[in-house]
């Protein structure tokens, strides 16, 4: 069963059999067990030969080219371009385009409008005629879906900087909004973190309108170049969006009246705000977006680009950068070294890699060096609850998160380190931290605690991904499977995220995939936390998991899912060309639910085996995690590696921690008056 690759008619892959239907020729059964033992071996050797000597994994984070066109339009308006740079991403955005003209998303996509814009942007900065052919494809195809003008915001704030768009036909951001209390509906901490630091600095941005002369025109890109900024209809007023549209007029009929002195003093208040989010390396919050409207916003606060905070800033944006064999330069969104490492340790240590092996003591030497130990904005709901969380990135003291948290606790339960009494101090803060991020309906979030509030989502300025970070599914469940490793199954709030796992189980019996692709990654994460958590693999919950999976495994042994399943699920859940990663989500939930002996594993099983390369690595171009949901795609580069060798190595050893629990006592003192609070 394979998925459309070119996106153009959105046709279904052929339905896959259920487990029954089809028998796998090789390996026989006899023999999957042996191949499986193989593929082991061949995999733990090559994720050992890629640990960085200071102990960490990180595998490349591909997202998709705005990333690249966003960084040449920065260096563009603050005059930094140099033809290197410039020559290097125009090579990687061209080799990314699709024989349409378009740019995706994702791999095996459909084109995305506002994407293909900023690429053709990028490779007109860097020369391309816009007779070329490949060009010429693009402006027909981006005239043909409504020109510039049905572009999303955020392209369009890129193109005012260099008057190819009016401010004026913008929606307004006031900096004035630092000043909304935190109870207040849009406080800023009541979006997602990510969405918070890219706001504040962009309030700036809003305020001082900049535009820098264009070095070219964009007729080519609008439908009707004598009338650019057609005026879009209003919503009906009795509309969320109506009455957000209408919202937006009278902001921007305060930008007329705003008293100087408070705009002043709330630009300054950015600033400030800014500058103290700042990490130790020159970055914000360890991802791209945010670091690049902070430099543009700083800079246009006065901050030349020899002063220090602009100076760390602009060299860590450098630190995105992948160049690769052919000389092209790609741009990742943000690096991932925590969670690679604690995946990649659970891996080795779950493929039967000794507890005490030197590598694995490594890498748990390393992350515990990166636990954050003070404040950060997840504060501002619980002021009483003290720090312990870890981060995704190298550098993000302000936004630990709470998945990462879990599954550096399951990874370093999985070592056995020479200082056992620094473990047990940095597993009790992490734990006492994550039971203090519980939401008020028992679920856990990604970052912040109840950030659920509907309003951030309706603003005309939010109009690409999600804006804040309710609970999920899958973060709830490695927080339940990490509560039920350290012997807190029977602990009310670890039953109250089980009970909340319970009752969103799809009808089908999935579960919905946040931050992975999709109902495969949340089914694949609930069934082994509920398992490990007590619920008996008999349980109706599991059952109907187990029958889903079966239901929706391919022909050809392993599992896929396409991106389409966010916007049709009835049509595109659980279904897809089969993935290295995915394959490993299916069998690692059908393993924890008893079905170890079953013809859907040993067929999965098989299909990770025969697909495995000699070098023991797996091939995946389909992209298996999100930063937003069918919005903003990624390709962990590890996913094919660490899950893998996950699930194989359950296949072949069983499931850890199944026959003892680990007793800890942990301070539940300040996370019970932090949800008190």
């Amino acid at each position: 069963m394979t998925a459309t690759t070119d996106g153009s008619t959105g046709a279904l892959p052929p339905r896959a059999a259920a487990a029954s239907d089809t028998d796998i020729d090789t390996p026989v059964a006899a023999g999957v067990h042996e191949a499986a033992v193989r593929a082991v071996r061949r995999a733990t050797d090559f994720l050992l030969a890629r640990q960085d000597a200071e102990g960490w994994w990180k595998g490349d984070l591909e997202t998709n080219v705005t990333m690249d066109a966003e960084d040449l339009l920065l260096r563009q308006f603050l005059g930094i371009r140099d033809e290197p740079t410039t020559r290097a991403a125009a090579l990687f955005i061209r080799g990314e385009q699709r024989e349409d003209g378009t740019w995706a998303t994702f791999y095996g996509g459909p084109g995305e409008l506002s994407t293909t814009i900023e690429a053709y942007v990028a490779l007109r900065l860097a020369g391309d005629a816009p007779d070329a052919p490949h060009m010429a494809r693009a402006s027909a195809w981006i005239r043909d879906q409504g020109g510039i003008a049905a572009s999303r915001v955020f392209t369009r704030i890129w193109l005012a900087l260099f008057g190819w768009w009016k401010w004026e036909d913008l929606p307004e951001l006031p900096p004035e909004l630092l000043y909304f209390p935190k109870w207040f509906p849009l406080s800023i901490y009541n979006f997602g973190c990510w969405a918070r630091q890219t706001i504040v600095p962009l309030t700036v941005v809003s305020a001082k309108r900049p535009v820098r002369p264009a070095p070219f025109p964009l007729d080519e890109l609008h439908t009707d170049p004598a009338n650019p900024n057609p005026p879009k209809p209003l919503a009906p007023m009795n509309s969320w969006d109506g009455l957000f549209q209408r919202l937006d007029k009278v902001v921007r009929g305060y930008r007329t009246v705003a008293v100087r002195r408070l705009r002043r003093a709330a630009m300054n208040s950015a600033a400030r705000w800014i500058i103290e989010r700042q990490e130790n390396d020159g970055c914000w919050g360890g991802i791209q977006p945010p670091a690049v409207y902070s430099v543009i916003a700083l800079h246009l606060l006065g901050y030349d680009l020899q002063h220090p905070v602009m100076r760390e800033g602009l060299k860590s944006l450098d630190r995105y950068a992948v160049w690769r064999e052919d000389g092209a330069r790609m741009i990742e969104a943000c690096q991932s070294p925590v969670w690679d490492t604690c995946l990649a340790t659970i891996a080795l240590a779950d493929a039967g890699l000794p507890a005490n092996h030197p590598q694995l003591v490594k890498a748990a030497d390393w992350m515990l060096g990166e636990q954050v130990v003070r404040p950060g904005d997840w504060s501002v709901r619980r002021p009483q609850l003290p720090p312990g969380g870890w981060a995704f990135e190298f550098h993000n003291d302000n936004y630990p998160d709470i998945d990462d948290t879990a599954e550096v606790v399951l990874a370093l339960r999985r070592v056995q380190h020479h200082d056992p009494q620094r473990v047990e101090k940095a597993i009790a803060r992490g734990v006492r931290w994550n039971l203090g991020m519980q939401s008020r309906n028992g679920a856990w979030g990604a970052f912040d605690v109840d950030n659920t509030s509907p309003f951030p989502n309706r603003l005309p300025f939010c109009d690409f991904g999600e804006v804040i970070d309710p609970p999920s599914a899958d973060v709830t469940a490695h927080v339940v499977e990490m509560l039920a490793v350290e012997g807190l199954s029977h602990d009310p709030r670890t039953r109250r995220g089980i009970e909340w796992l319970l009752a969103e189980q799809e009808p089908d019996g999935s579960w919905f995939g946040r931050w992975g692709v999709n109902y495969v990654y949340g089914t694949g994460s609930v069934v082994p936390a509920l398992t490990a958590a007590g619920l008996p693999t008999q349980h109706p919950a599991i059952r109907r998991a187990v029958a889903w999976l079966e239901r929706v495994q391919n022909d050809d042994g392993g599992w896929g899912e396409d991106l389409r399943s966010y916007h049709d699920a009835a049509r595109w859940s659980g279904r897809g060309a089969s993935t290295a990663s995915q394959t490993a989500w299916a069998l690692m939930a059908l393993i924890a639910a008893g079905e170890k002996d079953s013809k859907a594993v040993e067929r999965g099983v098989a299909w990770l085996a025969e697909t495995q390369r000699e070098d023991g690595s797996w091939d995946e171009r389909y992209f298996t995690g999100t930063g937003f949901p069918w919005d903003f795609s990624i390709n962990y580069h590890l996913y094919r590696q660490v899950f893998p060798l996950t699930a194989l190595g359950r296949y072949v050893h069983g499931e850890p921690f199944t026959e003892t629990t680990i007793e800890v006592v942990v301070d539940d003192t300040a996370a019970a008056e932090a949800e008190g609070s």
